[in-house]
């Protein structure tokens, strides 16, 4: 039987080594939650646990059927820690799940302020660089391709608490972002995006620029894990420096 960890730190040895911010959110009770499964001495010893936050599940210790198959409704992406782990997302979703790859960049990057303040500086007079308020959380939150720079947290109240995010706006309307997707004791993961017919103009790096160095203000670390090269190469026109690549899998209901 699955159950939800409230004893986060029992799990913390199973993900040692593992530098991902939002296994980080799990584990400090910060955002996301932690699912294990009963073992053979009767819960005394934790093998496997999952953790879960937003779109994402990471799969720790012994491979478990019934962890991956604790899936919440909808698209998921997984993230096996074995090739183990892998295997067994691939027998539980056979051919629904899609293997990807994503791209880690180092957790310890040392920003040059000057060069993401001149970035900024660089947008053009027509739009305007906002930080994320409860008028625009609703804006975020009402069009699919800004949704996810808000929807990590459980509501608007949490966001604008917990939060920390900015958008540019043209004529009053949201056409970039860039948001913490999560949150940990000592950070934020990034979230960027660009409405589609605003892109490559630049909007994206501007929100980041602006998004790092309010981070660096407050001392928390922006945390970025790139989806595509596309991603990675923006990460890397800001300062960040590759770490690694690591296999995930993406996993839709089709129902």
């Amino acid at each position: 039987m699955v159950y939800e960890l409230t004893e986060t730190d029992r799990a913390a040895k199973l993900f040692e080594g593992w530098e991902e911010t939002i296994i980080y959110s799990c584990l400090q009770k910060v955002m996301g939650k932690l699912y294990a499964a009963e073992d053979s001495l009767g819960g005394k010893c934790l093998e496997s646990a999952a953790a879960c936050l937003g779109d994402f599940m990471f799969f720790a210790g012994k491979p478990c059927k019934e962890l991956v198959m604790r899936k919440p409704d909808g698209y998921v992406i997984m993230v096996p820690q074995t090739e183990e782990w892998a295997s067994v997302i691939k027998d539980c979703f056979l051919g629904t799940a899609r293997q990807i790859t994503r791209y880690a960049m180092r957790k310890d990057t040392v920003f040059h302020e000057e060069r993401l303040k001149r970035m900024i500086k660089e947008l053009p007079r027509e739009y305007r660089l906002q930080p994320i308020d409860e008028e625009l959380y609703d804006q975020c939150i009402a069009y699919e391709w800004s949704r996810d720079l808000v929807s990590g947290f459980e509501s608007k109240a949490a966001y604008m608490k917990y939060g920390l995010g900015v958008v540019i706006t043209k004529n009053g309307e949201i056409v970039s972002g860039a948001s913490s997707y999560s949150i940990y004791r000592d950070g934020i993961e990034i979230e960027v995006d660009t409405r589609e017919d605003e892109r490559r103009k630049s909007l994206a790096a501007v929100c980041c620029a602006e998004l790092i160095l309010e981070c660096l203000k407050r001392k928390l670390y922006p945390s970025w894990d790139a989806h595509t090269l596309w991603s990675v190469h923006l990460a890397e026109k800001l300062g960040y420096e590759f770490s690694h690549e690591y296999i995930a899998y993406e996993v839709v209901d089709y129902d």
